[in-house]
């Protein structure tokens, strides 16, 4: 363990449950290489997710606790119950957390325990990022998602990373911070490669950048000064601005830009 409190960080996976939070969790072992397999709900491997009532369910009910090494810091992190019975839990550990990550399902919309999730990280001034999960799955829609978070939860969501692609056809995520895109192997293996932005989607992609600078400079009066005499900002600026104006920002994120 880091001896440098400024390299931990303790991060809280919350919202309702079957939207993903524990599998997610196994990626972020899996991907930093704390775990050297990745570990599922469905077949009972999940680290996370161990008591014998839990495999039965396929279901957290209890806080589990784990940590992996990125970019030099510490991640400690809580997965947390969905389910109404155990929610209790999920508000307890949020009172110890520097952040949480919300999980939206992208196919079923907006839950009630994530909305709950959601005001008690407002309770608790925590910053957040809402995680869209679930973009293979059958009816999954993005746009229609943001819409449904902007109008419920009334914050300025600004995305950070958008998919290629939905349901069947969804094959990765767009960078808009480094323009790049993320596009996945289908083995299985959380792998794949960086390509440039497929052509049909250049014009919201660029769309939405402009959207994310405006916000980002909003966190810095130089940046701001910066941006509005239409200068362009270099990528560390983006991400210094990002980082600062986090506690501001509620933004869509994804785990492959977990380094910035």
């Amino acid at each position: 363990m880091d001896d440098n409190i400024n390299k931990n960080r303790c991060i809280g996976l919350v919202g309702h449950g079957g939207t993903g939070k524990t599998s997610v969790g196994e990626a972020m072992l899996f991907c930093s290489k704390e775990n050297s397999r990745l570990g599922k709900v469905d077949d009972g491997s999940s680290i996370l997710d161990y008591e014998p009532e839990e495999l039965k369910r396929k279901s957290t009910i209890s806080s589990s606790f784990a940590n992996f090494k990125w970019n030099k810091h510490i991640i400690n992190l809580i997965d947390t119950p969905g389910d109404f019975n155990f929610f209790t839990e999920s508000k307890n550990c949020m009172r110890v957390v520097d952040g949480v990550v919300i999980f939206v399902d992208a196919s079923s919309g907006l839950k009630v325990q994530t909305e709950n999730a959601w005001e008690i990280a407002t309770e608790y001034n925590l910053p957040r990022i809402l995680f869209l999960n679930k973009m293979d799955k059958e009816r999954a829609d993005f746009n229609k998602t943001v819409n449904e978070l902007k109008n419920t939860l009334k914050p300025d969501i600004v995305p950070v990373v958008i998919p290629i692609g939905a349901e069947n056809n969804f094959k990765g995520v767009i960078d808009l911070i480094e323009e790049k895109a993320y596009i996945y192997k289908k083995d299985g293996s959380g792998s794949f490669s960086t390509e440039s932005i497929p052509d049909d989607m250049a014009d919201e992609t660029a769309s939405l950048k402009e959207n994310l600078l405006e916000h980002i400079s909003e966190s810095d009066d130089t940046l701001l000064e910066k941006y509005l005499e239409g200068e362009e900002l270099t990528l560390d600026e983006i991400k210094n601005g990002w980082q600062k104006g986090f506690r501001i920002l509620y933004l869509y994120h994804s785990l492959q830009e977990a380094h910035y």
